[in-house]
């Protein structure tokens, strides 16, 4: 029988050390009944009453590959405590021809075991059920009473383990009436992290304060005495550390600051990071904004490295939105045809068996072992048996046992994808809307590996072998058109055109979904600093 282990604790107060109970106790029961494991599926910190476990999802969908024929687990209630659940989950692997053993109740394969195990999944249920039941009534009670309910203490508290309810911890509550304070009077959160940061002060968990966590902070109404549970709020429930008065200036200002525009955000994502460079120097090009000084219009674009720090490199800025459609049209076209399709597939099929070299390596020796096996069981059947013969058989095995275990193991472990499989998942990248920025930062993360841009042409670079496309000028020009003089953005000169708009499309080179564009006029160059 080869099996895998299940394990599983339902809450973060519970140690590791009850999943290796549960692990040690499924390996001796399986060295006694000569059960050879392969892997083991841990659950922490998840709850038998939901099926919506991780590895307990992918013990399920790992069952249908016919590599194992047992499920063992220490008790029953770690597979499942909901009937419903156990049924449909056991109802699923018995289909993939696996059962579920408990290494610590022993329960026949005969009619009463049906019983016998059916009672002690409806005893585990109902241990569940009740026990929530308890917890709930003890939390309420405790939240009539302030009492803490467990979770994160706020920084500025304490947990009384005399009383259980929060106490102001003198050490820390200064930092927070610090934090309202300083925002209160006209600081910037990031203003008051940075300080914070900078003086080695900690949050309740050990760690540096973030924007977001001072954020919280300030919200935060435990400060002004609120204790709240669930639909219980109790005001001055708790020790208060901050006035009423100032926590709803902070409010105030928070929700006028949060309507203001975000200065710690882009506004746009520029989707060639990293992976535009500049032909000329070989630096990087970044994605910048500038805005009109005439018509406040913002602009986006991509400027070389070298010539924002003044380097010695001439390379002009590259108008956002035209680089990334020219950069996901391309690789549609590039990559996204059959023949490609099938050679990256093929690639991939040969990469896999590449990757793993040990699982040929293990089924050579196993190979070898079995031929081994053969010549003794020829040479016994000749009339050849002595105590040597007979031991050199036991060893080759055992070896072959241990060599099969180590195959199958690898292979559970690192799944093989087909051919067609393949194909399918590259596929499904062919018909999306060339508009979508979801769907142009797939193409460019998953496809791209570099553009660099030259005065005469664009090169392309692609993740795969051989993967490279040189597009000149004279071609771009033919697909997009080249009049800029519409809807180049302004400058402080007056540019010499150079680029090209989407005016017309080419349909050899670029797909119909780019037609719907056609008309809308991008520049590739038009701004000089």
């Amino acid at each position: 029988m080869k099996a895998v282990i299940y394990a599983r604790y339902s809450s973060d107060s519970q140690r590791e050390e009850s999943i290796e109970g549960q692990i040690r106790e499924c390996t001796e029961y399986a060295e006694r009944s000569g059960i050879t494991i392969l892997r083991s599926y841990i659950d922490r910190a998840l709850s038998a009453r939901t099926a919506d476990r991780p590895e307990f999802q992918r013990m399920i969908r790992d069952s249908e590959t016919g590599l194992f024929d047992t499920v063992l687990v220490w008790k029953l209630d770690r597979f499942s405590r909901d009937r419903y659940d156990s049924a449909h989950y056991k109802h699923i692997l018995k289909k993939n021809g696996v059962k579920v053993i408990s290494a610590k109740e022993n329960i026949s394969d005969g009619p009463e075991g049906i019983i016998l195990e059916s009672m002690l999944e409806g005893y585990a249920e109902y241990y569940s059920a009740e026990l929530s039941q308890k917890i709930q009534r003890g939390q309420m009670e405790n939240a009539m009473k302030c009492k803490n309910n467990g979770g994160n203490t706020p920084l500025g508290y304490y947990v009384d383990k005399t009383t259980h309810a929060l106490a102001i911890d003198s050490l820390t509550a200064p930092v927070i009436s610090e934090i309202f304070t300083r925002y209160d009077s006209g600081d910037s959160i990031r203003d008051i992290t940075e300080s914070l940061n900078h003086r080695g002060l900690k949050t309740s968990k050990g760690k540096g304060f973030t924007i977001g966590g001072v954020s919280l902070i300030l919200k935060n109404r435990k400060y002004i005495g609120e204790y709240k549970y669930k639909d219980v709020i109790i005001p001055d429930g708790i020790p208060a550390i901050i006035d009423k008065d100032m926590f709803e200036r902070v409010q105030q200002r928070m929700a006028i600051n949060k309507k203001a525009p975000a200065r710690t955000k882009a506004d746009h994502e520029y989707l060639l990071t990293t992976k535009l460079f500049c032909g000329t120097c070989g630096r990087m090009m970044a994605g910048e904004s500038g805005t009109s000084a005439s018509g406040g219009v913002k602009y986006h674009y991509y400027k070389c490295g070298g010539a924002k720090r003044h380097l010695g490199c001439k390379r002009k800025p590259l108008k956002k939105d035209w680089i990334e459609k020219v950069a996901v049209v391309l690789t549609i076209n590039t990559v996204l045809t059959d023949r490609n399709m099938d050679r990256i597939a093929d690639a991939v099929v040969i990469m896999q068996d590449e990757e793993d070299t040990m699982i040929p390596a293990l089924e050579r020796q196993l190979r070898d072992c079995e031929k081994g096996i053969n010549n003794l069981l020829n040479a016994i059947q000749a009339g050849v048996l002595t105590s040597s013969t007979k031991e050199r058989l036991e060893q080759l095995e055992q070896q072959r046992d241990n060599l099969s275990c180590e195959i199958l193991q690898r292979r559970m472990e690192r799944p093989k994808y087909t051919k067609e499989e393949i194909v399918r998942w590259i596929g499904r990248y062919k018909y999306g809307n060339i508009d979508d920025k979801d769907y142009q930062k797939e193409i460019i993360d998953t496809f791209l590996n570099s553009i660099y841009v030259y005065d005469d042409r664009l090169v392309f670079t692609y993740n795969y072998k051989d993967g490279t496309e040189t597009l000149t000028l004279e071609e771009i020009e033919a697909a997009f058109g080249s009049d800029l003089t519409q809807y180049a953005p302004p400058v402080k000169a007056a540019p010499k055109p150079v680029g090209f708009g989407a005016a017309s499309v080419c349909p050899e080179r670029f797909p119909p979904a780019l037609k719907s564009g056609a008309g809308a006029k991008d520049p590739l160059y038009g701004l000089e600093y």
